[in-house]
């Protein structure tokens, strides 16, 4: 018969490992595979406080992650080291997911377009540029999955003038993301990144 560990034991480990800050439940960074992490192109970098780089990752519910993400967190900076200085950007930013994936009648939401941003901003992560439509917060609604994050970075012709139309600006669902690269001819993103996460309750 195997000697059991003395009760006393246990509980001398357990406060040791708060006094020395020991999480007890590890938090887990699991990144994305198959063609998830195939809508990673370019090493773009998506940086959160706390988190870092959440690009092609699952973001954890562990110290509370989601719930920042979805109601604390500001803007990420976006680095992408790759820039050419002697251009500008155009990043956008939406959820292919809307309401769910399962339904997702409002596909593209828009949550993030800037445009002018100078290309040695962009490679140390400042995104200075004209803002066409405010950050909106990841908020995936309670009970609807997991939701991909969709960045998306073009190379912005010189001769174009960016704008949303009325329309676009007047509601931020169901967003023809193509028609808009197509009308200003973005052409192929130069990077792009995605992350998921879920509703910080589920």
């Amino acid at each position: 018969m195997k000697p059991l560990v003395p009760y006393f034991l246990v509980v001398i480990w357990i406060v040791i490992g708060m006094q020395e800050g020991v999480h007890m439940d590890e938090c887990i960074f699991e990144k994305l595979d198959g063609e998830e992490s195939m809508f990673c192109r370019g090493h773009l970098q998506i940086l959160y406080p706390e988190l870092g780089d959440v690009a092609c990752t699952y973001i954890p519910k562990c110290n509370l992650y989601r719930k920042q993400i979805s109601k604390e967190w500001s803007s990420p900076k976006v680095r992408y080291q790759q820039a050419d200085e002697n251009k500008k950007y155009v990043l956008i930013m939406v959820d292919p997911d809307a309401p769910s994936r399962a339904n997702p009648k409002y596909r593209f939401w828009r949550h993030w377009t800037v445009i002018n941003i100078p290309g040695a901003d962009l490679k140390k992560g400042k995104l200075q540029g004209f803002v066409l439509s405010d950050y909106r917060r990841p908020t995936p609604p309670s009970r609807t999955g997991y939701h991909r994050y969709q960045f998306l970075l073009y190379e912005q012709p010189a001769s174009q003038d960016i704008s949303l139309s009325p329309e676009e600006s007047s509601s931020a669902g169901s967003w023809k993301v193509e028609n808009f690269v197509n009308k200003f001819q973005l052409g192929t993103p130069v990077a792009s990144a995605q992350f998921m996460t879920k509703h910080y309750s589920d």
